[in-house]
């Protein structure tokens, strides 16, 4: 079994329905232009001006992913050093323009995806700060979560939650993976110490949850925001460490560890190692239509499955 595209569409919004959106609900921004942006797995995104960016949900898994942003957002943002898209407006559901659930208005931010840097072969100088600025946002962010934070049944929880899908998943492309030069039996032997690993017994700490390389934002060789909020959650820290593997190579990971303000043990970074190779087969089975979630999905499992991993 090889890649699968990503979730289908169930609302088709185009550039006219979220003018018309803009113009009944927000009229003092009706005069910006409106563009579509870019299609993920929950949000179709449109550039409405020069200073915004509007997130509809293009189906309703991604409405309660919405909510949580509309909900947290604000409280999280005051105590990071970079920004992160804290909604400006928020859209109601406008069902006679075929949209049941809310939709936002963020800030844009400029920048370059860490993801497109890192394949243009970002000089190591650049990956260290980066190393640097996410040690320091992390710390920031993982800090015990309020009461009620959003449950996420994908991220967070204990790593041995996903050793069946993370072995079906290496047994479905392990011919893929040996076709791309990677070995699926030292992968296994990595996952499987991963997840022999004592679970996280601190308190549940605020979790970004997807943080991979397309949701880090980068300017100046520094990273300049973290997008895409939607499956944030509270639990194991080890879940956002993953972008060690996925972002940074290992001299770069190690100045990332010592430079952190949280006090990181072994168990945890393993578990952390582990999330990434587990994510990362996640991204190479759902990649069919999604190019660049395949090339970070194979260059995380070679950081990941490494010798000085």
């Amino acid at each position: 079994m090889g890649p699968e595209p990503i979730p289908a569409a169930e609302v088709d919004i185009t550039d006219q329905i979220v003018a018309d959106l803009v113009r009944s609900q927000h009229p003092d921004l009706a005069h910006l232009r409106v563009s579509r942006f870019a299609e993920g797995w929950d949000n179709t995104l449109f550039r409405l001006g020069e200073r915004y960016l509007v997130r509809v949900p293009r189906r309703s898994a991604a409405a309660d992913l919405v909510d949580n942003e509309i909900r947290w957002l604000h409280r999280i943002a005051p105590r990071l050093t970079v920004p992160i898209p804290v909604p400006v407006r928020v859209g109601r559901p406008d069902a006679g323009r075929g949209l049941p659930w809310r939709w936002t208005i963020v800030d844009w931010v400029p920048g370059t995806p860490l993801a497109d840097v890192l394949a243009a072969d970002m000089p190591a100088t650049e990956r260290i700060e980066v190393a640097n600025d996410l040690a320091r946002v992390l710390g920031e962010l993982h800090r015990p979560a309020a009461a009620g934070a959003p449950a996420n049944p994908y991220r967070g929880g204990p790593l041995a939650d996903r050793d069946v899908i993370t072995r079906e998943r290496l047994g479905d492309l392990r011919g893929d993976l040996q076709a791309a030069g990677l070995d699926p039996g030292q992968i296994e032997r990595v996952w499987a110490g991963a997840v022999a690993e004592p679970p996280w017994s601190g308190p549940a700490l605020w979790l970004h949850g997807d943080l991979h390389p397309l949701n880090v934002i980068v300017r100046g060789g520094r990273v300049a925001a973290l997008i895409d909020w939607g499956d944030m959650t509270a639990g194991d820290p080890a879940t956002d460490l993953a972008i060690a593997w996925m972002a940074l190579s290992a001299h770069a990971r190690n100045r990332f560890r010592s430079n952190t303000p949280l006090a990181i043990d072994d168990s945890t970074w393993k578990r952390g190692r582990g999330w990434a190779l587990s994510l990362a087969l996640a991204y190479l089975a759902h990649s069919l239509d999604h190019p660049g979630m395949a090339g970070i999905g194979g260059s995380t499992l070679r950081e990941g499955s490494g010798s000085d991993g």
